[in-house]
């Protein structure tokens, strides 16, 4: 699917690598404040190498079946995004879910969006999906104009949808259909 994308001068995006679960955890442990607001709350296991090898290794398990594609984003070494192309059904549905975070040193730069935009197009070109879902908290602004840049449209409110930050949370429902 993607083997590097530059989506800036300095920060790419790839398919997650075993050998990036020490990467995964720093960025995890670096950000812990930062997206407790937007994040289930987590054993304290979850910050661990070993956790995220293991989450990866999975997730690669699901890369290979092409049901999931686990992302990277990187500034040289250092793991500053996570985005994940998850739950890919095939048959008459053609969809998958996408779920994403960024360092809190690099939002608001623009590389989420390009990030989602890039993810587009494979979904649609590389993949063969027709649609993508996502969701946000409902007061998560900054990721709802990521995928409303990215022609996301909102399809619903989800009463208390997933439980983040130890509370079950009302979520915008959005999609976006990639073939006409």
């Amino acid at each position: 699917m993607i083997e590097s994308h530059q989506l800036s001068e300095s920060v790419s995006m790839r398919v997650l690598h075993l050998s990036d679960a020490g990467a995964l955890a720093a960025a995890y442990v670096r950000n812990r404040s930062y997206l407790s607001h937007w994040e289930p709350v987590r054993p304290e296991e979850y910050y661990t190498e070993a956790w995220q090898a293991s989450d990866i290794a999975n997730r690669l398990a699901a890369h290979e079946a092409r049901e999931g594609y686990p992302l990277g984003l990187f500034a040289g070494d250092t793991l500053v995004g996570r985005f994940n192309v998850a739950g890919v059904v095939r048959g008459p549905f053609q969809n998958a879910g996408l779920g994403y975070w960024m360092d809190s040193d690099y939002a608001g730069r623009g590389l989420a969006s390009a990030a989602v935009q890039r993810i587009v197009d494979l979904a649609r070109d590389e993949l063969g999906l027709h649609r993508i879902e996502a969701s946000t908290l409902r007061h998560n602004v900054g990721s709802q104009r990521v995928l409303q840049k990215a022609g996301f449209q909102q399809v619903g409110m989800a009463p208390r949808y997933l439980q983040i930050a130890g509370e079950w949370q009302d979520h915008n429902l959005y999609q976006l259909i990639l073939h006409d």
